[in-house]
Order: C-alpha cells, then sequence, then structure tokens
C-alpha cells in the first residue's frame, strides 16, 4: 500500500480525497495574496486586518499565519508576487534585446502597464504614497525591492541610447523620473480620478503612454539630419 493510501486509510478519507486536500493546501499561499492585494488596494495597508484577509481567501486566521508571520510579511510577499518580481524577467529580455534604445523604452512603457499597470497590483504605488510615512519600515522595503531596481531598469535604457548615440547626455537622475511621472500618473488615475466616472475616465491608457512616448523621443532623441526617424517603434 503507498504512503497516501496509507494516510487516506488512517484518517477516514479517500485517495482522492486526500490528494483534494493537497492541492488546495499548495493553492493557499496563492489565494491568500491574491485576498491580501485586493484588500491593500482597496482600504489600504493600515486598514486592512488579517482576519478580513483570511476570509475572503475561505481560511482561517491560523492558517493565514502558517504562511505568512505578520501583516507585513503579507505586504511584502504581495509585492513581490505582483511586482518587484517582474524585474528579473524584464532584465533578462533586455539581456537579449538586439532592436533600437527607442524600442526598448517603448517596450518598458507598455510592458508594465500590461503587466501590472493595468491590474490590480498597480493599486500598490498609490498605497505606498499614502501610508509610507506611517509605516517606515514597508518604505525602506519598497525602496529597496521596488524603486531600485525599477530606475535602474529604466537608467539602464538611457544609458544604452546615449551611449549608441541615440539619444543625447542628459542627467539621468533626472530623466529617470521623466520616464516614471508618467507610469505613475497612471496608477494615481486607475485608483482614484479614472474610477470616479468623470472627464479623466476617457483616458485611454495606451493612447496616454503614446503620447507620453512621442515627447520623450522628441527631447531625448540625438540631433540629427532626420531628428528622430522612429516616432514609432519599428515593427521589424
Amino acid at each position: 500500500m503507498s504512503l497516501p493510501t496509507q494516510l487516506a486509510s488512517t484518517l477516514d478519507v479517500t485517495p482522492d480525497e486526500h490528494a483534494r486536500r493537497e492541492r488546495r493546501k499548495d493553492a493557499r499561499p496563492g489565494e491568500l495574496l491574491a485576498a491580501a492585494l485586493d484588500l491593500f488596494v482597496e482600504k489600504g495597508f493600515a486598514a486592512t486586518r488579517v482576519e478580513e484577509v483570511a476570509r475572503r481567501a475561505g481560511v482561517s486566521k491560523g492558517t493565514l499565519f502558517l504562511y505568512f508571520p505578520s501583516k507585513e510579511e503579507l505586504f511584502k510577499a504581495v509585492v513581490r508576487e505582483n511586482i518587484s518580481g517582474r524585474f528579473t524577467e524584464w532584465n533578462e529580455e533586455f539581456e537579449r534585446f538586439e532592436g533600437r534604445s527607442a524600442d526598448m523604452l517603448h517596450y518598458c512603457l507598455h510592458s508594465w502597464w500590461e503587466r501590472i499597470g493595468a491590474t490590480k497590483a498597480s493599486g500598490i504605488p498609490k498605497l505606498m504614497m499614502s501610508e509610507a510615512s506611517n509605516f517606515p519600515e514597508l518604505a525602506n522595503f519598497y525602496q529597496h525591492e521596488v524603486i531600485q531596481p525599477g530606475s535602474a531598469l529604466i537608467e539602464r535604457i538611457l544609458k544604452r541610447g546615449i551611449a549608441r548615440g541615440e539619444f543625447r547626455p542628459i542627467n539621468l537622475k533626472y530623466g529617470i523620473y521623466m520616464v516614471l511621472a508618467p507610469l505613475l500618473f497612471l496608477a494615481m488615475w486607475k485608483h482614484s480620478p479614472g474610477s470616479c466616472g468623470n472627464h479623466l475616465a476617457q483616458l485611454v491608457p495606451e493612447e496616454y503612454l503614446a503620447v507620453q512616448f512621442d515627447m520623450l523621443m522628441s527631447g531625448l532623441c540625438a540631433i540629427n539630419p532626420d531628428p528622430y526617424l522612429a516616432m514609432e517603434p519599428s515593427t521589424s
């Protein structure tokens, strides 16, 4: 008799039921993280209680603490799952990138929208802006896990363009902010006026990013006989 069957017999459950319970157990961390993301974005960090997260995930508070020892650790796991975990794949993609730096920047903007901005995770930047001063440990964590690697990724693109003669030399410290600003605006818009039914709700994120990209290129591109041949990204 196999070990799962022996255990199932001991607990008076069928092997199939035992397997279902094991699958459910494996899925719990993901279910807890999804419930936590929903509540953190809806209510903020301070107002979210672990009991609510557990209830929404369909488990007990004690079960939640088996996976995440505190609300702070739960929040950190949510950030790693939905935002900071993306930087490894982005860096790997840029390692293989062979196109123009303009195309690289275009991909960065639109990829951020598709993978983070258009998802519930875009509520996390707003949460951090509003609550960071009350939770300095989480602010330091977010700085290390999100802001620093995100800034480094943008700096990498700008440096590449400058080194290749595609972008003119600029102050990289503020150049990074110029790229970040439209992304942060979209995050704020999605979770404030963008959801309130006023005229800003007519904003189309992809069109907004296209205009921002055009403006960035107008300022970044190196001067040459044809100021910039690729206001639109290449299709090759």
